[in-house]
Formats: C-alpha cells, structure tokens, sequence
C-alpha cells in the first residue's frame, strides 16, 4: 500500500484515518449520549464512475506503442472491479469502528439501552450499519448486538435525511471546480499523451482517471500500477479539485447544499433535548412521532449515511467554515486549508455528537455539547466553545437557528420552479 500522505490525496476514496488523538472530555465532564453519524465503508466505483473511468482507459489501451515502459502494464490489463458494492476494507473498517466504539462508549451500553440504528437504503450503507453492529458485539464478548432498526428507503419521493437526493432544484456549481481542473489537468493530459501518442486524451479524461489508483488499491491491498502514471503533487491537486467539487455540490457553496442537511440536524437537536422533532424539511414525520422508530431515550444513536449527505449536514451545522468566510477559489490552493474531504468524509468518515454533564463550570447541572469528526474536536465558536470544543447544550440549540428555521425559505427554493 502507498504511504499514508499519498493516500490522504485520494479526496473522498481516502481509507479512513483518525484525523486527531481521541481526547476524553475535560475531567469534570461525564459522557451522556453519543450521537455517530457514520459513511459507508471503502466501496468499487459507481455505475456513473465506472464508465467515466472506462473511458480514458480505452483510449490509452487502443494506443499501438507506448513511449513509456511504465504505460506497458496496460497491454495486459482486465478490470476486475465491482459496481458499488463494499469491498472487504470497508467490512474491515466498519467492524473496527464498531470496536472502538464500545471500547470508548461501553458505559452508555446496557440491555435496556442499546444503540439505535438507522441506515439510509444503498446496500454498502445497510451492510456498513450490521458489521458496525458486528463489531460491538465482537467487542463486548456478544453481551449486546444492535439491530438496525430503522432503514431509509432512497427512492422517489421518500423521507430520507440519510441520503441527499430530496432537493429537485439542487445541481452542482461547477464553474469553480471546472477552472482548476483547467489549471492543472491539461499539463498532465499532454504528458500522457506523449508518453501514449494517439490516445487522445482530456482534461476531463484525466480527473475520472485519476481515482482508478484508489480504487484498485484498495480493492487488491497493493498499489495499483495506475498510480505510477501520476506524481504526488499532481494526485495532491486533484484532491483540491475534489474538496472545490464537493463545497460547490452539496457544501456552502452551493446555494441548496447545506439545506440538505437540515432535516437530520433538526433530528440530532431532538435527541440532544429529548424533544419530538420540529422539521419541516426532509425528515419522515411518520417514523420521526413513533418511539419505536424514534426514540428520544437512547444514549447511543448511530446513522450511516453517504459522504455528499454527510457534506450537506456538516454545512447546514456551520463545521469547516474559513474564520474569514472567503470561500475556496480556483485562484489558490492553501495546503493549510480547513476544508479537505479527507478529513472530512474519507471512507468510513465519522461525526460524533457528544452530550455531556459537567460540574464547575458556568452553571451547575448544565448540559453541553462537543462535536468530533474522525476524532478530531471541532472548534464550535459559533456558540461559545472554550478552547476544549465543549460549549452549553441551549446555546448550540440556539446556534443552529437556519435549521431550525428549516432552511430559511432555502427548503421552498428546492421545488420552485423559475
């Protein structure tokens, strides 16, 4: 396998890392729900994918003579890739988060108080929700095994805040994506083309490309040979073409991103204060009323969901926002920048949502709140946080008013027509 740095360019293919050290809250705090908010595990490509990868590699293997001996593997090769589906890291991903879950959150475990599962309906995700479950129960020596209770139908017309397909009016904005692309793709498109005369290849050709060497890595366990068409810096500038992707798909940039995300934080406000849920936006008001398929008395949560609906939650909440507000631009690309998908929604990425009860600080008795993703705490200043992340429950409530708001009029805007 690749060294860790060069898979960490691979955007939202990257195998999960933890971003940070796991720190346990300040001492005088006691952890009294988690609330996981999890991505499927490391999977083939899509149908979509599949064929936008195919393409380029059709046109370099139709080449007569390769200029480059390291092109030559492509006489010989056969894709051996499924469509979708978890492959076996992402089984293995999955059952080690459900360890390590219940290494850190066994006290919240009891026969009475299992964790309630929910899973949106791709099959990666439903399998990823079971070995997650698999993995508590390897942990705890088959004391406790969580059922998925609730699974999320992704069909039209379905409630679903596990999934980001409830937004008609919602497309990505690529122009910012697209000119970076145009900055840095085409130099490796010329280099291809010399090294494989007649292939003919794009801009285009190069970015579906590119995510081949992850997929294959991943897949087979050893560094694909796809990976030595490209050096680290220019796998580094496709990451960036990713990150600008996924902020202008369903992240801020996008005027009907972080509307997506609404309905489930309006869901995770509910259990934080034990409060039916006040949404009118993507959630299932059916199953949302019932305790059987919405209970507001667990003191574990887990939902697995997709990377682009986990995007879409982490803006509607404010998380990865830039102190000065400017968004990403075509015109740079910051190696210091706070918004980089894989540290956000790798696979198998994870936000917890940690409820705590803590003693000396501002008022007695009160609860707070701290928010980690792949365990690394999340600054949360738009309500107050002191330097260790943990601001007062009432006011993240209060800091959350776009969703409460449900969307702001942003949720209409998802159906009108112009």
């Amino acid at each position: 396998m690749p060294p860790q740095a060069f898979q960490r360019t691979w955007a939202a293919y990257s195998p999960y890392y933890p971003v940070a050290h796991y720190k346990s809250p300040p001492d005088n705090c006691v952890i009294t729900q988690v609330n996981l908010l999890q991505r499927h595990g490391a999977r083939y490509p899509t149908e979509g994918q599949t064929a936008r990868i195919q393409t380029p590699i059709q046109k370099l293997r139709g080449v007569r003579t390769y200029a480059n001996a390291s092109f030559d593997f492509l006489r010989y090769f056969e894709w051996d890739l499924g469509v979708s589906d978890m492959i076996s890291l992402g089984f293995q991903q999955t059952f080690e988060s459900g360890i390590e879950h219940y290494s850190r959150y066994q006290h919240l475990f009891s026969n009475d108080r299992l964790p309630f599962v929910r899973a949106s309906g791709s099959d990666r995700v439903i399998k990823s929700a079971t070995t997650w479950a698999d993995g508590i129960s390897f942990a705890s020596n088959d004391a406790y095994h969580p059922e998925t209770s609730v699974i999320l139908p992704e069909i039209d017309g379905a409630n679903n805040t596990l999934d980001d397909s409830m937004c008609p009016n919602a497309h990505s904005l690529n122009e910012v994506p697209d000119a970076w692309r145009g900055a840095f793709a085409p130099r490796i498109a010329a280099r291809l083309n010399e090294a494989a005369p007649g292939a003919d290849l794009d801009a285009e050709d190069v970015v579906e490309l590119m995510p081949l060497c992850a997929f294959e890595t991943l897949f087979h366990r050893t560094t694909s040979p796809f990976c030595d068409l490209f050096t680290f810096e220019e796998f580094e500038a496709h990451e960036y073409y990713t990150d600008l992707s996924r902020y202008y798909k369903t992240g801020p940039g996008n005027p009907l991103g972080p509307i997506q995300g609404v309905g489930y934080v309006n869901e995770l406000l509910a259990r934080l204060t034990s409060k039916p849920v006040q949404d009118h936006t993507q959630t299932n008001s059916t199953l949302d009323s019932s305790p059987d398929t919405f209970p507001l008395n667990r003191t574990f949560y887990a939902d697995f969901s997709h990377d682009n609906q986990m995007v879409a939650i982490y803006s509607a909440l404010g998380l990865f926002q830039r102190e000065d507000g400017r968004a990403p631009s075509a015109e740079e690309m910051n190696p210091g920048r706070r918004w980089r998908i894989s540290r956000m929604t790798p696979f198998s990425a994870r936000m917890i949502v940690e409820k705590l009860m803590c003693d000396g600080r501002d008022d007695e008795g009160r609860e707070y709140v701290r928010v980690l993703v792949n365990d690394a705490v999340q600054p949360l200043t738009f309500c107050g946080a002191h330097v260790d992340g943990v601001c007062a429950l009432d006011d993240f409530v209060e800091s959350q008013a776009y969703a409460r708001g449900n969307g702001n009029g942003d949720w209409e805007n998802c159906f009108e027509s112009d």
